[in-house]
């Protein structure tokens, strides 16, 4: 009997067990309760024939820019974008006004997202010079993810530069610390390549060596206190080449738009709106990530979703901010890409939603198994797509990806057992929760 279901996904190709089985998914509350032929009574049927059944889509990177600059993105309208896109669980970051950098600000950002969220959620912990104290009590601490390090200067005030201050913050961490890395004494020195009004200098400016310095600093200290790290949008394949030799302390994340977008094109093309920190490089840099891709050599995709608005984004380099929106398109454009032979499905899934689970310890996520959270992402692998800034739901109003065509769509987004995203739709209010690690 069926009535025990709140849900049942209908003879949909699910992904399990690293293959695609015709099978049916039967959800009761916010848990998968059986996989397999199930009879259908009273229970709601979502007929997926023909469409792909994936584990939720998980998002490691995103910036909401709550408390702050709301009128960019909020935690409401960033994680209807992701419930769009197919995403159902996303980590936030830390670099809001004030900065999420002690408890009370935490708890507050937690409380702000409560019954807000259409995603399910976590918050990163930002690190100081002086809060190294307030790390080691994060082990227990409900909805954190992580602690991020900006070891360069991007959006926000939050930096810890300083080598000792950085091995302060790695070494006391009983988290996962993930790091924005690039070496600001280096972003200081080279602004004189900064030519005003040519956002082409914007790689110029931030170079590889700007980002390699950092990068083979902070790998020395996780090294030498036998701790975890995380690196954020890396970039060069200069770092590519070095990560891949030093993967036991160390697990490193690209982005969508590093993976898709290169110079000189990008900046062509969309100008500031293509400015982002790290930059956007050249297409030896981009080969390289996509040879590490098929390598199983990244470990994580972000989207690194920071929005800003069009009236910012139109004023002369370099007085334009950095940064992209990316929590809506993340997944349609990864999924063109499968679509296209430059991955695989199974290491699209590795990528977004089993590596994460593995490298942050997040609970019961990333796998559709019985007992396991209802988070799915339902796809069409053969609708065609042409993104457009009109369907972009953060609050900015643009993607870098306009006018973009890609195969491959997801038209179904559940989260905690609930149907919340069909054919381009929100069903319902947000009903995301905080994850749990």
């Amino acid at each position: 009997m069926s009535d025990n279901y709140t849900l049942i996904i209908k003879n949909g190709s699910c992904y399990i067990d690293r293959k695609l089985i015709k099978t049916d998914i039967g959800l009761s509350g916010n848990k998968i309760k059986k996989i397999g032929n199930i009879d259908v009574n009273k229970a709601k049927v979502y007929d997926a024939t023909d469409k792909v059944v994936l584990p939720g889509i998980i998002d490691t990177q995103v910036h909401f820019r709550e408390p702050g600059s709301t009128d960019a993105e909020d935690l409401e309208s960033g994680s209807r974008a992701a419930i769009l896109g197919g995403v159902t669980s996303l980590f936030e970051m830390p670099n809001t006004n004030p900065p999420t950098a002690n408890l009370i600000e935490f708890e507050k950002k937690l409380q702000a997202a409560k019954n807000r969220m259409h995603s399910n959620y976590a918050f990163y912990f930002g690190a100081t010079p002086d809060n190294t104290d307030q790390l080691a009590q994060l082990k227990n601490v409900k909805g954190c993810c992580g602690v991020k390090l900006f070891a360069g200067s991007s959006t926000g005030n939050l930096l810890v530069d300083k080598e000792a201050d950085i091995e302060k913050v790695i070494s006391s961490s009983d988290r996962i610390v993930s790091i924005h890395s690039e070496d600001e004494d280096i972003i200081k020195l080279r602004k004189k390549f900064i030519k005003e009004g040519d956002v082409h200098s914007h790689p110029e400016w931030r170079n590889v060596e700007c980002a390699m310095s950092s990068t083979r600093r902070v790998v020395k200290i996780a090294e030498r206190y036998n701790k975890k790290i995380h690196i954020l949008h890396v970039t060069t394949k200069e770092e590519v080449d070095f990560l891949a030799m030093h993967k036991k302390n160390v697990t490193f994340e690209t982005t969508p738009q590093h993976l898709t977008l290169y110079a000189p094109d990008c900046y062509n093309k969309l100008g500031t709106y293509a400015q982002m920190n790290p930059p956007l490089r050249s297409k030896d840099h981009y080969d390289r990530l996509w040879v590490a891709i098929k390598n199983n050599v990244v470990d994580v995709l972000g989207s690194d979703h920071a929005p800003h608005l069009k009236a910012n984004k139109d004023k002369v380099y370099p007085k334009t901010p950095s940064g992209m929106p990316g929590v809506q398109t993340i997944f349609p454009v990864m999924i063109d890409h499968v679509n296209n032979r430059k991955l695989t499905l199974n290491q699209l899934i590795d990528l977004m939603c089993e590596n994460p689970c593995k490298i942050f310890g997040i609970k019961n996520k990333g796998y559709i198994k019985e007992g396991f959270d209802a988070d799915l992402t339902i796809v069409d692998m053969n609708k065609e797509v042409v993104i457009k800034n009109e369907m972009i739901a953060s609050k900015c109003g643009w993607t870098p990806f306009h006018n973009y065509k890609v195969k491959g769509f997801p038209i179904g987004t559940i989260v905690n057992g609930i149907l919340v995203m069909s054919n381009g739709k929100i069903l319902i209010k947000s009903k995301g929760q905080p994850l749990e690690f």
